[in-house]
């Protein structure tokens, strides 16, 4: 998340957990990162960082992690999605309180 709302692409190896989701949204959904191999090596991450910082797909990528941080700023902007939603959310835990 912070990636996003930060506006920059990432670099993704996944271990467990919610990562191999996280990083196929990125990847393949979202378009604004690349996986590193299982069978990492270090002239392969090398490959990936110059591509991502110097090449046209990072270009690519670089323009696409800009518009999810637009999307994720107007999402959690006071009228955004996110913030209506977080509202609902805390309105039903204080009407099932009371």
């Amino acid at each position: 998340m912070e990636s996003v709302t930060a506006g920059v692409p990432m670099l993704c190896w996944p271990f467990f957990a919610d990562l191999q989701t996280n990083c196929y949204y990125t990847c393949n959904e979202w378009s604004s990162g690349m996986q590193i191999d299982n069978d990492v090596k270090r002239d392969g991450v090398e490959m990936l960082v110059r591509e991502l910082m110097e090449g046209e797909k990072g270009k690519k990528m670089k323009k696409k992690a800009k518009e999810w941080k637009k999307l994720a700023e107007t999402a959690t902007d006071p009228h955004g999605s996110s913030s209506i939603n977080l509202d609902n959310v805390v309105d039903r835990v204080l009407l099932r309180k009371d």
